[in-house]
Protein backbone atom coordinates (compact mmCIF):
# COMPACT_ATOMS: atom_id res chain seq x y z
CA UNK A 1 0.00 0.00 0.00
CA UNK A 2 1.21 3.28 -0.91
CA UNK A 3 0.79 6.44 1.34
CA UNK A 4 0.27 9.59 -0.16
CA UNK A 5 0.18 12.77 1.74
CA UNK A 6 0.63 16.58 1.39
CA UNK A 7 2.34 17.64 4.75
CA UNK A 8 0.75 21.25 4.99
CA UNK A 9 -2.58 19.74 4.41
CA UNK A 10 -2.20 16.91 6.97
CA UNK A 11 -5.65 15.49 8.57
CA UNK A 12 -5.80 15.20 12.14
CA UNK A 13 -7.46 11.99 11.80
CA UNK A 14 -4.69 9.49 10.89
CA UNK A 15 -7.38 7.32 8.98
CA UNK A 16 -7.53 10.31 6.91
CA UNK A 17 -4.05 9.51 5.50
CA UNK A 18 -4.44 5.70 5.00
CA UNK A 19 -7.66 5.52 3.50
CA UNK A 20 -8.56 7.17 0.05
CA UNK A 21 -12.74 7.85 1.12
CA UNK A 22 -14.66 8.73 3.15
CA UNK A 23 -16.62 5.51 4.00
CA UNK A 24 -13.19 3.89 4.47
CA UNK A 25 -12.29 6.13 7.36
CA UNK A 26 -15.39 5.57 9.11
CA UNK A 27 -15.39 1.71 8.76
CA UNK A 28 -11.26 1.49 9.62
CA UNK A 29 -11.88 4.10 12.93
CA UNK A 30 -15.24 1.67 13.93
CA UNK A 31 -12.96 -1.45 13.66
CA UNK A 32 -9.87 0.45 15.63
CA UNK A 33 -12.72 1.82 18.38
CA UNK A 34 -14.08 -1.71 18.68
CA UNK A 35 -10.96 -3.49 19.28
CA UNK A 36 -9.97 -0.45 22.17
CA UNK A 37 -13.35 -1.70 23.39
CA UNK A 38 -12.38 -4.82 24.16
CA UNK A 39 -8.34 -4.39 25.51
CA UNK A 40 -6.81 -3.70 22.08
CA UNK A 41 -7.51 -7.18 21.17
CA UNK A 42 -10.56 -9.16 19.42
CA UNK A 43 -10.91 -13.04 18.49
CA UNK A 44 -11.34 -14.22 14.80
CA UNK A 45 -15.38 -14.73 15.85
CA UNK A 46 -15.59 -10.86 16.90
CA UNK A 47 -14.02 -9.49 13.93
CA UNK A 48 -16.31 -12.34 11.75
CA UNK A 49 -19.27 -10.65 13.64
CA UNK A 50 -17.59 -7.39 13.10
CA UNK A 51 -17.60 -7.54 9.24
CA UNK A 52 -21.29 -9.10 9.17
CA UNK A 53 -22.57 -6.52 10.98
CA UNK A 54 -21.16 -3.75 8.81
CA UNK A 55 -22.65 -5.86 5.82
CA UNK A 56 -25.69 -6.25 6.70
CA UNK A 57 -25.99 -2.43 7.66
CA UNK A 58 -25.32 -0.71 11.19
CA UNK A 59 -26.24 3.28 12.56
CA UNK A 60 -23.32 5.36 13.49
CA UNK A 61 -23.50 8.61 14.79
CA UNK A 62 -21.52 11.38 12.98
CA UNK A 63 -20.68 15.43 13.61
CA UNK A 64 -22.46 17.38 11.10
CA UNK A 65 -21.71 21.42 11.07
CA UNK A 66 -25.12 23.08 10.21
CA UNK A 67 -23.87 26.64 10.15
CA UNK A 68 -22.95 27.03 13.86
CA UNK A 69 -24.89 24.58 14.99
CA UNK A 70 -23.02 21.53 15.55
CA UNK A 71 -26.08 18.36 15.69
CA UNK A 72 -25.29 14.60 15.74
CA UNK A 73 -26.89 12.29 13.35
CA UNK A 74 -27.49 8.97 12.70
CA UNK A 75 -26.89 7.65 9.02
CA UNK A 76 -26.75 3.82 8.16
CA UNK A 77 -23.05 2.38 6.89
CA UNK A 78 -23.00 -0.47 4.70
CA UNK A 79 -19.98 -2.00 3.88
CA UNK A 80 -19.03 -5.29 2.26
CA UNK A 81 -17.72 -8.00 4.33
CA UNK A 82 -15.12 -9.40 1.29
CA UNK A 83 -14.33 -5.41 0.78
CA UNK A 84 -13.82 -5.10 4.15
CA UNK A 85 -11.41 -7.43 4.60
CA UNK A 86 -9.51 -6.35 1.78
CA UNK A 87 -9.51 -2.89 1.64
CA UNK A 88 -9.49 -2.03 5.50
CA UNK A 89 -8.23 -5.38 7.63
CA UNK A 90 -5.83 -6.36 4.92
CA UNK A 91 -3.74 -2.74 4.57
CA UNK A 92 -4.12 -2.22 8.33
CA UNK A 93 -2.36 -5.63 9.13
CA UNK A 94 0.39 -5.19 5.82
CA UNK A 95 1.10 -1.39 7.55
CA UNK A 96 1.20 -2.81 11.09
CA UNK A 97 -1.60 -1.25 12.54
CA UNK A 98 -2.94 -4.48 13.40
CA UNK A 99 -1.36 -7.73 14.21
CA UNK A 100 -2.63 -11.18 13.96
CA UNK A 101 -1.40 -14.00 16.58
CA UNK A 102 -2.17 -17.60 14.29
CA UNK A 103 -1.81 -19.35 17.30
CA UNK A 104 -4.12 -17.38 20.11
CA UNK A 105 -6.53 -16.58 16.84
CA UNK A 106 -6.83 -12.84 18.08
CA UNK A 107 -6.36 -10.25 15.81
CA UNK A 108 -4.47 -7.08 18.41
CA UNK A 109 -3.40 -3.27 17.98
CA UNK A 110 0.27 -3.05 17.34
CA UNK A 111 2.54 -0.58 17.67
CA UNK A 112 4.17 -1.59 14.19
CA UNK A 113 2.89 1.34 12.33
CA UNK A 114 4.78 3.99 13.83
CA UNK A 115 8.06 1.73 13.89
CA UNK A 116 7.43 1.54 10.16
CA UNK A 117 7.18 5.13 9.66
CA UNK A 118 10.28 6.15 11.82
CA UNK A 119 11.98 3.21 10.00
CA UNK A 120 10.99 5.32 6.53
CA UNK A 121 12.17 8.28 8.42
CA UNK A 122 15.39 6.85 9.36
CA UNK A 123 15.70 5.51 5.61
CA UNK A 124 15.06 9.26 4.29
CA UNK A 125 17.78 10.05 6.39
CA UNK A 126 20.31 7.82 5.19
CA UNK A 127 19.85 9.00 1.48
CA UNK A 128 19.40 12.57 1.96
CA UNK A 129 23.37 12.08 3.84
CA UNK A 130 24.68 9.53 0.89
CA UNK A 131 27.28 10.74 -1.15
CA UNK A 132 26.74 11.64 -4.60
CA UNK A 133 26.21 8.49 -7.24
CA UNK A 134 29.04 8.95 -9.48
CA UNK A 135 27.53 7.97 -13.14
Amino acid sequence: MVILFDQYNLPEDVFEVIFATEQQVMVGRMLFETMKQYGGEIGKTEMSYFANKLHDGTFIEVDEDVGPIKKKNKIKISYNKRQFYDRILTPMKGMGMIDYDMYRKKYKVSEGFQKALVKVGLMWNREVAAPVKQS
